[in-house]
């Protein structure tokens, strides 16, 4: 049976951890500026309204200027991807004292996500233990996904028990499960709202769907 929560419930996490080497690697992918707004607000301005508490995922040895956010650092001195960004996210969730069930987490590049995007991941459980990501037209986003604080102990485990960092890899042992999201309309056409940027291409792209018509 589908659940349904009060903001509250749902800490939020946006992942800024990437080396950003397709886009030059002269600044964090955070600070990379789209239509005047860097990707970081952009996200932030998205995922915000959605949850209860957010915060923003850095590895170690990386800072940003002026942040107006809680910064969570991954606990490993190394770069371990992804996944040890929403284990140090899912760690700093459990001693907030909302008591957030899950854990909302996106990455920074993604200038188009849905402002419904936890609506549509908890309509989509059947069970308060089952990890939601999405899947856009495009194929699936992973690390846009709802994630059960219970899920800690077995990430953890997965992350320390060798060489396998992949995230999909975690996915497919959890048993997670995958909420179909529509294209969004931008101007006359349209876009995934998945659609991520990871070279200078991807941002003039985007650049110009905004200037095309998006809201």
């Amino acid at each position: 049976m589908p659940f349904y929560r009060p903001m509250n419930r749902f800490a939020g996490l946006i992942l800024a951890g990437g080396r950003s080497s397709r886009m030059g690697g002269e600044m964090p992918k955070a600070l990379i500026e789209l239509a005047g707004t860097t990707l970081l607000a952009r996200a932030v301005a998205a995922l915000a309204p959605q949850v209860g508490d957010l915060a923003i995922n850095l590895p170690p040895g990386l800072g940003l200027p002026d942040l107006a956010l809680p910064v969570v650092h991954d606990e490993s001195t190394t770069f371990d991807g992804p996944l040890a960004g929403v284990l140090a996210g899912l760690v700093r969730a459990m001693t907030l004292p909302s008591s957030p069930t899950h854990l909302l987490t996106v990455p920074v590049d993604l200038p188009f996500l849905p402002t419904g995007l936890a609506d549509a991941l908890a309509a989509g459980a059947d069970g308060s233990d089952t990890i939601l990501f999405a899947e856009g037209p495009s194929g699936k986003a992973r690390l846009c996904a709802l994630w059960p604080l219970s899920v800690a102990p077995r990430l953890r485990a997965f992350l320390d028990g060798g060489t396998e960092r992949r995230v999909g890899a975690f996915l497919a042992a959890e048993g997670a499960r995958g909420v179909p999201f529509a294209p969004i309309r931008i101007g006359a056409g349209t876009v995934d709202p998945f659609f991520n940027i990871n070279t200078p291409d991807d941002l003039s792209f985007a650049a110009e769907l905004i200037g095309s018509g998006r809201p």
